[in-house]
């Protein structure tokens, strides 16, 4: 992540998303601030976030734009109940992102099926290397 302006761009695109099921839930409000933490974003600007407009900054790097996918996909699984709208968010997150439409569905999938919603980053980028052969 390069500069302050966007990691503030992808916490609010995670605010976003978080609120698209119409609530925030606890999980997911300390879900975002774990993130925020490891961003290195002060508690006062991480607030101010949910009384903002969505500010998007393009990720350029096809690596840090994987890197947020999977966050929004954790912070989807982050409260144990998985919304349609969600599913439908995400998808649509991660192909404006430029990501491959199969390796989203792959992810999200795998992601269903572990026992604690998460799988490994070898995983991931695997995942994402094989749509591309």
């Amino acid at each position: 992540m390069n500069t302050y302006k966007q990691k503030l761009s992808l916490l609010a695109e995670m605010i976003a998303f978080a609120i698209v099921d119409g609530k925030l839930h606890d999980r997911e409000y300390q879900f975002l601030s774990i993130v925020a933490q490891e961003l290195k974003v002060t508690k006062e600007d991480f607030k101010n976030l949910f009384h903002q407009e969505l500010i998007a900054i393009p990720i350029k790097s096809e690596q840090q734009r994987i890197q947020q996918f999977y966050r929004l996909a954790l912070l989807m699984h982050c409260d144990g109940v998985l919304h349609e709208k969600e599913e439908i968010a995400i998808k649509q997150m991660g192909v404006n992102m430029g990501l491959n439409p199969f390796a989203i569905k792959r992810i999200l999938k795998a992601m269903e099926e572990s026992p604690n919603g998460m799988i490994a980053p070898e995983v991931l980028i695997e995942i994402f290397r094989e749509q591309l052969n």
